[in-house]
């Protein structure tokens, strides 16, 4: 309840603190501007479980590597054809890269192998949406929405980039958490490592959404301020709240007291991902015949998607 009622005020008000005032030019080496907000609310009290997932259970950073080469195949062969999808395809490839970079430092993370397994587990989660979407299965309804929109070329770039991220960190995110444990066997609470996520994050969106622009979409960076990164703070800024209610919606799922009452949380997560989803799907859809994606395809057939 206490996170319920103040995480749209902290979030409120971080956002209001990178708009007031004289903006100073951000300097290209520089990070942008990180509230760690996130940091500031306690995880809530849950018992040790082991991971239910085999995929790279020893953490070994190959496995990153491995899944990196196969974001970029998938990547490359969406760009080429200009796929709407590529959008958030290149989104989650850029995260991923960050993140091999950020594990680099190995005082990063508390225990970097565990965040290693979570990283191919959370990956192998969109593989398999996509892979499933495609082959006319069925989807949640989250990824269904991102898809569709994508197939049919309805939406903006900002808003695939969007929709994937809500399909994946809002759907998806709370059942990988649960899946493979927020709790180190010693007891402690794996949120520690779950809020530094947020570092590397809040890095690598920065550089992603110009060159999301450059080669999908020049309007997805309609929204920069020039000599600042307000553009990239709010867009972050958007994601940490989504990553925090993921990992209460995770909480809810392993402290919940019966398989039943499990079943009504995961339900709760997939209509309120839906909704988010919906409502995007609205925010940024083209409007017909005022507005459609035939600028957006004619610009990145002629940059060949970036390739």
């Amino acid at each position: 309840m206490f996170t319920r009622r103040v995480l749209p005020l902290l979030l409120a008000l971080v956002v209001a603190s990178t708009l007031s005032g004289p903006a100073a030019p951000a300097r290209a080496q520089e990070d942008p501007l990180l509230v760690p907000w996130t940091e500031l609310l306690p995880p809530a009290p849950a018992g040790y479980e082991g991971s239910a997932s085999d995929l790279c259970p020893q953490g070994q950073t190959r496995c990153v590597d491995i899944v990196i080469r196969e974001m970029t195949r998938r990547t490359d062969r969406l760009a080429k054809r200009c796929d709407h999808d590529a959008v958030f395809a290149l989104t989650y490839l850029r995260t991923t890269e960050e993140y091999r970079r950020a594990i680099d430092d190995p005082a990063f993370f508390d225990d970097t192998p565990f965040v290693n397994h979570q990283d191919v587990v959370f990956a192998d989660y969109y593989f398999r949406a996509y892979d499933d979407w495609h082959a006319g299965r069925d989807v949640p309804a989250a990824w269904a929405q991102a898809f569709r929109a994508a197939d049919g070329r309805r939406i903006t770039g900002s808003g695939n980039m969007l929709l994937g991220i809500n399909a994946h960190v809002n759907h998806d995110l709370p059942f990988v958490l649960a899946e493979i444990g927020i709790v180190q066997p010693d007891g402690d609470s794996r949120k520690p490592d779950h809020d530094q996520v947020n570092v590397f994050l809040n890095r690598v969106t920065e550089r992603l959404i110009p060159e999301l622009a450059a080669r999908f979409d020049p309007s997805i960076d309609d929204g920069s301020v020039p000599y600042t990164s307000l553009d990239a703070t709010a867009t972050f800024q958007l994601m940490a709240a989504w990553r925090e209610q993921a990992w209460r919606n995770a909480e809810r799922l392993v402290n919940a007291a019966s398989p039943a009452a499990r079943e009504r949380v995961a339900a709760e997560i997939e209509d309120a991902a839906g909704a988010t989803g919906a409502l995007l799907a609205t925010q940024y859809g083209y409007l017909p015949p005022l507005t459609g994606p035939e600028g957006r395809d004619a610009f990145c057939a002629a940059h060949r998607g970036g390739s």
